[in-house]
């Protein structure tokens, strides 16, 4: 069963939700963090890349994470943010081209995660871990919100929605980009404890975002339980719940430096003699995020997009097994197949010859970064239906890196979560 807690949040007062709330800590680099933070100076960015604002000292630096605190401490004195009276639970809004997201944040325990009745289908990397775990220790502050998506047995949903109906939101911001963010505060006992009692029949919940938000979170609380310095809230971490199929999932472009010691030319009629079919796809919408597949039938099939030399190129062939979970992923085999097998990339983690473009992205950008030189290469690729991952996950199985983009993408700073 999944047992959810209310807290007592920190959040922005009255007149400061429009400019605190900030883009997670994780989709912008110390520079990307520096210039948001120059033009909104109250930016949540503040606090969590501090590293922003310390450009000469190491991002592991102490100072660093002390940083952290220092300004977010003094953004409390000052009354830019503020803390609710009374614990509750949050209704969190987003609206993104025309579509309405709608999900619950609250607290739910470490100890679940532990249990793995918080799935997961990601590997955690120790340096990411270790930062983020050092940032909530210092900070003393879930900063962040864990997306977690649950199988909705039929009322969750539309319980959580009717809550907000007719209310304005407690705070609510506008990103750059067009969407809107919410948050309505839910402190009626009654409603609270209807909520409990319809998620303490779901088996368990899945995350689409955040795995080492969450690992870090049960990192502090297995360090302090072991330190003697354990707190109630430590053994909590905050999250924010969607039903699994009210949400939008995209694939995770892969973009290659270069192709080794192939020619473009050789590069396609390699692909072609190891069993795939490469088709010129033709003119695409260059706004859109994905391309349609042009290869069908009635078996499964890998379909990936490659962009090189200003050419589309369609590249499919057959599932050899679809019964396995993880193998008959398109990122499983790109990855196996064509980035290691062909092109020596062994290491999707760490290879600096890779990298990735988060797929609510219009391809055009693939193309820019590849018509420049800075790539040689640019994969989009097709999304993994949700049901695919929640299964995954039920297996204990594990996908291979950056296999998944959950919308909507959650702001920092609207909903914290103190520790201490």
């Amino acid at each position: 069963m999944v047992q959810i807690y209310r807290f007592a949040a920190v959040r922005p007062g009255q007149g400061y939700s429009e400019d605190i709330p900030s883009v997670p800590y994780d989709v912008v680099t110390a520079e990307e963090a520096r210039e948001c933070i120059e033009k909104n100076p109250l930016s949540f960015l503040r606090v969590s890349r501090p590293d922003a604002e310390l450009p000469d000292l190491a991002p592991n630096d102490e100072r660093v994470y002390r940083r952290s605190r220092e300004v977010f401490d003094g953004m409390l004195a000052d009354g830019l943010m503020q803390r609710d009276a009374e614990p509750g639970m949050y209704v969190y809004r987003a609206v993104q081209d025309g579509e309405e997201f709608i999900g619950l944040v609250c607290c739910v325990g470490t100890k679940d995660y532990e249990n793995r009745t918080i799935r997961r289908h990601e590997l955690t990397r120790y340096d990411k871990e270790e930062d983020r775990t050092r940032h909530i220790e210092t900070v003393g502050a879930n900063t962040g919100l864990v997306f977690l998506l649950y199988r909705d047995p039929g009322e969750i949903f539309s319980s959580v929605r009717s809550l907000i109906a007719g209310v304005q939101p407690d705070g609510s911001t506008m990103t750059a980009s067009g969407v809107l963010h919410e948050v309505y505060r839910v402190a009626d006992g009654a409603a609270l404890a209807r909520l409990e009692s319809l998620f303490a029949a779901v088996p368990g919940t899945y995350i689409a975002d955040g795995h080492h938000r969450a690992k870090s979170a049960v990192n502090v609380a297995e360090r302090r339980r072991n330190e003697g310095r354990f707190t109630e809230e430590a053994g909590k971490f905050m999250v924010v719940l969607f039903a699994h199929d009210r949400v939008r999932i995209h694939g995770y472009s892969r973009l290659v430096t270069d192709l080794g010691t192939y020619s473009p030319g050789g590069f396609i009629e390699a692909l072609r003699g190891v069993g795939w079919t490469v088709r010129p796809y033709g003119e695409i919408d260059a706004s859109a995020y994905q391309i349609p597949p042009l290869a069908a039938g009635n078996a499964p099939v890998h379909v990936m997009h490659i962009y090189l030399e200003g050419t589309w190129y369609e590249v499919s062939r057959p599932v050899a097994d679809p019964a396995d979970l993880i193998g008959s992923l398109d990122v499983s085999v790109l990855q196996k197949d064509v980035l290691d097998g062909m092109l020596g990339i062994t290491d999707p983690r760490g290879d600096e010859r890779l990298h990735y473009m988060g797929g609510a992205k219009p391809l055009s950008g693939l193309e820019r970064l590849v018509d420049t030189g800075e790539y040689a290469l640019a994969v989009a690729m097709q999304p993994v239906p949700v049901d695919t991952v929640l299964t995954i996950a039920d297996a204990d199985g594990v996908m291979p890196p950056k296999s998944t983009w959950f919308e909507p993408k959650l702001l920092s700073g609207l909903v914290i979560h103190t520790i201490d």
